[in-house]
């Protein structure tokens, strides 16, 4: 195995690779040794940023011409597969935001390239890095709740595509909309904790027009055992962001709130916040480094990421 620091390569550097990018450069274990986009002056400027690295236009001219250890596919979900197949083809331990593909077809090929490849495969699901995340599980290990009763999962947005995100393909409904932005984190999330998820009954309400994402989903789920989980979304509405992952049991309540606040309270006490630790737990660089070293490691591999796909291929039908 490659001696630190590994080498990342990048292709898409649109907000969602920005943020990793941060998370990247800040990890003394990993450098970023090359950078792809489609548009030649963003690529040429976010090489000058990093200090002059390789800059391409095209990911194939990357994975020849740059040396490499990880690659982090960082586009819109339509072009994971072509490109995710080129990473692996090429023998490259492999980073993919999520979804990871566009359809389920998709997904079930692309782990079983990886599966065949036999290369770190991962997707990102941050959520289970956070240290509120790590706290709400401990609690859950100590019996806090009880028995869980219902999984409620909430994703009301006044505005889609959020004012930082607007781009034409987060507001369509061929690769964007928020059940795919933001309900698979949650879903995801869901099975992380408790296990696989089924789909009961799910209604989707769609605007006019046909080239426009979802502005409303009301869907139940279950887990293996049948407790519920509801999932409540809503675009275009009066009123402030709320994004809600809450749990019930037979003796308190957990949740988290704007995506990473936790809170909670036993049978007959009012919900107020749960402290955690303030260190943070190692984010999903850390983890891939750890993986890069061969050491035992957190990872959400494709095989997640295709059962969360399942999912989401029948609530956006």
């Amino acid at each position: 195995m490659t001696t630190t620091p590994f080498r990342v390569g990048i292709i898409g550097l649109g907000a969602i690779g920005e943020r990793l990018i941060q998370s990247f450069t800040t990890n003394e274990e990993i450098t970023v040794a090359a950078v792809t986009d489609v548009r030649e002056d963003l690529a040429k400027q976010k090489s000058e940023q990093l200090g002059g690295i390789p800059w391409f236009t095209d990911h194939n001219a990357m994975l020849q011409a740059a040396e490499l250890d990880l690659v982090y596919i960082a586009v819109p979900p339509k072009f994971h597969h072509r490109i995710a197949l080129d990473v692996l083809a090429a023998g490259k331990h492999l980073f993919c935001e999520k979804p990871l593909a566009n359809s389920l077809q998709e997904a079930k090929e692309m782990m079983e390239a990886a599966e065949q490849a036999g290369v770190i495969n991962a997707i990102n699901f941050p959520l289970p890095y956070s240290p509120s995340t790590v706290k709400l599980r401990a609690l859950l290990d100590a019996g806090y709740l009880g028995t869980l009763r219902r999984v409620e999962i909430q994703t009301h947005f006044p505005q889609w595509p959020r004012g930082w995100q607007q781009n034409d393909w987060v507001g369509g409904r061929e690769q964007g909309g928020f059940v795919m932005e933001t309900g698979a984190h949650w879903i995801h999330f869901t099975q992380f904790l408790f296990g696989d998820v089924e789909v009961v009954t799910h209604t989707l309400e769609l605007p006019a027009d046909p080239e426009q994402a979802e502005t409303g989903i009301l869907a139940h789920l279950e887990l293996e055992d049948g407790t519920p989980v509801v999932y409540d979304g809503l675009s275009q509405i009066a009123g402030t962001e709320r994004v809600a992952f809450t749990l019930y049991g037979t003796d308190g309540t957990l949740g988290m709130t704007e995506w990473y606040k936790l809170h909670g309270g036993k049978l007959g006490e009012t919900i107020e916040p749960i402290p955690f630790e303030d260190e943070p737990a190692k984010n999903i660089v850390a983890n891939l480094v750890l993986a890069l070293k061969g050491e035992p490691a957190l990872l959400i591999d494709f095989k997640a990421g295709y059962q969360v796909q399942a999912i989401l291929e029948t609530l956006r039908q």
